[in-house]
This record gives C-alpha cells, sequence and structure tokens, in this order.
C-alpha cells in the first residue's frame, strides 16, 4: 500500500499483522518490557519493518529506540517514519541527502469515534468541507482521513522543527480525485532551501479496510 504512495528513492516495509514472537534488540524490549503483549508484538514488528526497509538502503540492522519525543532515533543520515494500527505495521525510510522528511499514518478505515474527537481534531472550515466529501462520496470516511492525515503532517513537521505542531496549527485540504491532501500551516514554519515552508502535500489512499496517508518532502 505504501508503496503506492511513497515511491523509491524512498523504501517502504509493511505487513498486515505480527508473527507470534517479535524480534527485538534488548534495548527495545526494554522499551515495553511493561506494556500488554499486543503492544509488544506491534512495538516488535513495525521496527522489524523499518529494518527491513533500512536494509534496502544499505544500512545494517539495529535497534531503533524511541526519542524524549516518541520519534523514532534513526540512524546518522537517515529520514523516516513509522505507523502502525490494528492489523498493520509499516515503516518508510530515505536517505537525508535525497528526502527531507518523511510522514506517514495507517488507521483503520472507520469513523471517528464521536463527535467530541471531531471537534477537537478539525477547524471550523475543516468540519464544513467535510460534510461536503460526506456528500459527494459517503463510502470514505472523511473525518478519519482528515485525522490521519494530520497525523503525517505532524510526523513530516517535528523532524524538521523539534517543535510540536498542535491539530489547530494546519489547515487540510483534501481532494476526492487525484487522493491528494495539502496542509496549510497556521505558525512559522522551518526554513527548507533558503525559503520558508508554508506548508506540507500528500497523498491518500483506502484499501483493505485501512486508510493510509503520506508525506514527503524532497530537498
Amino acid at each position: 500500500m505504501i508503496g503506492k504512495l511513497l515511491p523509491p528513492p524512498i523504501a517502504v516495509c509493511e505487513v498486515f499483522g505480527d508473527p507470534p514472537v517479535s524480534e527485538m534488540y534488548p534495548e527495545e524490549r526494554a522499551v515495553v518490557a511493561n506494556a500488554v503483549p499486543e503492544r509488544q508484538r506491534e512495538f516488535g514488528t513495525v521496527r522489524a519493518c523499518a529494518r527491513t526497509a533500512l536494509g534496502e538502503l544499505g544500512f545494517p540492522p539495529g535497534p531503533i529506540l524511541p526519542g524524549a519525543s516518541r520519534a523514532p532515533q534513526w540512524p546518522p543520515g537517515v529520514v523516516g517514519a513509522m505507523t502502525h494500527c490494528r492489523g498493520y505495521r509499516a515503516a518508510a525510510v530515505a536517505r537525508a541527502a535525497d528526502v527531507l522528511t518523511i510522514g506517514l499514518d495507517a488507521e483503520p478505515h472507520l469513523p471517528l469515534p464521536d463527535e467530541g474527537v471531531l471537534g477537537l481534531v478539525t477547524l471550523p472550515g475543516e468540519r464544513t468541507a467535510l460534510e461536503r466529501l460526506g456528500a459527494l462520496r459517503p463510502e470514505v470516511c472523511w473525518d478519519r482521513l482528515l485525522f490521519s492525515a494530520k497525523e503525517s503532517v505532524y510526523k513530516a513537521w517535528y523532524p524538521l522543527t523539534g517543535r510540536w505542531l498542535d491539530f489547530d496549527q494546519a489547515a487540510l485540504t483534501i481532494d476526492p480525485d487525484d487522493a491528494t491532501f495539502h496542509a496549510r500551516l497556521l505558525v512559522d514554519g522551518p526554513v527548507v532551501g533558503g525559503r520558508p515552508l508554508t506548508g506540507f502535500d500528500g497523498r491518500w489512499l483506502v484499501e483493505s479496510g485501512l486508510l493510509v496517508t503520506a508525506i514527503a518532502v524532497v530537498g
């Protein structure tokens, strides 16, 4: 799935489930030692995906630990993102010389749990747009898609800035025809290539009961 959204030079790996026992380095196992078995398995499997993708770029295997912000600490010279939801684990990585940042998120293709969640993650204009999209193509869970896109935006934003980005600090526009989205930043963005970054462009896909969004910023 993510290979349709993130082409080379980005290396990707995805799996639909977990092996009975997830292979982890001792340092990784220590991170989730007190977690429930399901969390341990997804933690291990998504890192196995990341190591497979890194191997395609020629990097040797090693532990991938979360940093202070819980974002994965990639080897020097690598950018990447990981995601997991029920029944799906995926990772995407690239050389920093080729790609500046990657954002990736997967969700079950189901509506958001309740209206309260929708109000927390959307702006008024976005909710109006979701109503129009729902009338146009009711088969797509647009509220969950917008949530996922904002998760991808954050994952692309944080490595460039080291700062949090709240849901109300980016305004999303979704194109239902070419399966793309644009996030307009409502706060000052980082300087990229000598110019302030004002937004992110991404792609989305609904397939096999899943919804996946992805962003890649190429230098």
